[in-house]
């Protein structure tokens, strides 16, 4: 494989640290033991018990709320995919659903978890290691105003056994102009994430996601960082501690970042 890769370019034109993607490789670099994991067994049993809980902590959960804020839109429709009992989305958008002007599709694995949310005009269950094509009932016809206009995934794409395919559905389901939002942190399920997820460095992760987005067919592609590593880097004083804080399990917050991309 013949890398493309050039010198990443960081913007300050908004309120988080935004790094542009440029494409690694000519062609799909990943081999199918990268997304083979330890836990083989259906994932439907697997996320069978609802769970109750937040996979990343407030911190993180107010940054991204944030930034779904600044990104997504208002009318149209949104999928929010690997979704459970909350999307972590803003008031604004749950205006906009309950006012009829924003239709938002939440698709999961745990039908209890998904009822319980209520930002959700509508519900579906589906594996997507099982099937990794989007349902066609995401979108509510063969009209494209009834396509996507965005799509969200938390802390959830590196469990996912076929990413490209999964993302390159996506992008058929989704409107010119339309965008996706994958949300990353640094927690996870060890057993069920891919294992090639836990062999290389947050920074590769990063790239790695984008490597999915590029193969699949989206463009655009950035990086936007809502307060992870190279944010507790840029303290000198600080860093140092926060990062023998975290080793140590201790009060840090979660990183978050969001990978993204654009339907040409």
């Amino acid at each position: 494989m013949s890398s493309t890769s050039k010198p990443a370019t960081v913007s300050s034109t908004s309120q988080w640290p935004v790094t542009a993607y440029h494409p690694r490789h000519q062609t799909w670099p990943y081999k199918p033991s990268d997304f083979t994991r330890s836990d083989p067994s259906s994932d439907s049993s697997f996320y069978d018990a609802p769970r109750f809980v937040t996979h990343i902590d407030d911190h993180a959960i107010a940054s991204l709320r944030a930034y779904y804020a600044a990104v997504l839109p208002q009318k149209g429709r949104i999928l929010d995919f690997c979704s459970s009992w909350i999307s972590h989305y803003p008031p604004a958008i749950e205006d906009a659903m309950k006012k009829g002007e924003l239709q938002v599709v939440g698709m999961g694995m745990n039908k209890a978890e998904l009822d319980a949310n209520p930002i959700l005009s509508s519900r579906l269950l589906h594996d997507l290691n099982e099937m990794s094509e989007i349902p066609s009932a995401v979108v509510g016809s063969e009209a494209a105003s009834e396509a996507l206009d965005a799509s969200t995934c938390v802390v959830s794409i590196d469990y996912l056994t076929s990413p490209r395919e999964v993302l390159t559905s996506l992008l058929q389901r989704t409107n010119k102009g339309g965008t996706v939002h994958l949300a990353i942190s640094n927690r996870c399920f060890p057993t069920k994430v891919v294992s090639r997820w836990l062999r290389v460095s947050e920074d590769e992760r990063l790239q790695m996601v984008s490597d999915y987005l590029w193969f699949a067919g989206w463009r655009d592609i950035e990086i936007v960082n809502l307060g992870g590593k190279d944010e507790e880097d840029e303290q000198p004083d600080g860093g140092a501690l926060q990062r023998f804080m975290r080793s140590m399990g201790m009060g840090v917050h979660d990183p978050i970042w969001v990978v993204r991309g654009t339907k040409e």
